[in-house]
């Protein structure tokens, strides 16, 4: 009865052995693969930032008039104002490395400058159209939700207030173009916000 066991063991020890060995393999071909990357980035000549996809906030469509004297609204009024004087550019989805490569080693304060300026944009988007939607200014609140998103935001607390109004407007291509627009999107947080516009969607 025990060497059937013990060559079962043997089999199993030395399919163990060459898995762990060919997941080392493919570890060190990927960590090469990064550091030639990073290596070819980090010599790429700075290129012109011109035809960036720069964000402009449209202040003159927004409801700015709206609960102004609030002190979240009016916080997130003064975030938008700052952040109009500094360039806007959404980088979701690129790594360092990429966005070296496309644009330039010499570029990269400047290009995470810009994303960081799209993050605390959308985020103070987020914050006002939160307030406005539960202060029961909807219609507000989804002018501001739909600029964010054609921004290609991944906040999915934007997506989910937004496909609620949506929903309560009877808007169904609105809640078709948000997932349509969800499923495009370059970042870890699409899946989840796929799947909360399919149940509004249903």
């Amino acid at each position: 009865m025990k060497t059937p066991f013990f060559a079962s063991f043997i089999i199993f020890i030395i399919w163990l052995s060459y898995e762990l060995s060919k997941t080392r393999r493919r570890s060190a071909q990927e960590q090469n693969i990064y550091w030639e990357r990073e290596a070819a980035a980090n010599n790429t000549r700075r290129k012109p930032l011109d035809n960036l996809d720069y964000i402009h906030i449209p202040f003159d469509s927004l409801p700015m008039d709206i609960m102004k004297e609030d002190e979240t609204v009016a916080e997130c009024h003064q975030t938008l104002h700052y952040l109009a004087e500094s360039p806007i550019v959404n980088f979701t989805g690129y790594s360092n490395t990429d966005l070296k490569l496309k644009y330039g080693a010499p570029n990269i304060d400047l290009l995470t400058r810009y994303d960081q300026n799209y993050t605390t944009l959308v985020r103070a988007l987020q914050k006002w159209a939160e307030k406005l939607y539960k202060s029961g200014y909807s219609a507000q609140a989804r002018q501001i939700l739909e600029f964010a998103v054609s921004t290609n935001t991944d906040v999915s607390g934007t997506y989910r207030i937004l496909a609620s109004i949506y929903s309560r407007e009877g808007n169904n291509e609105g809640i078709r173009q948000l997932l349509e627009r969800a499923n495009n999107l370059q970042s870890a947080s699409r899946n989840a916000i796929v799947r909360t516009l399919q149940e509004f969607g249903q």
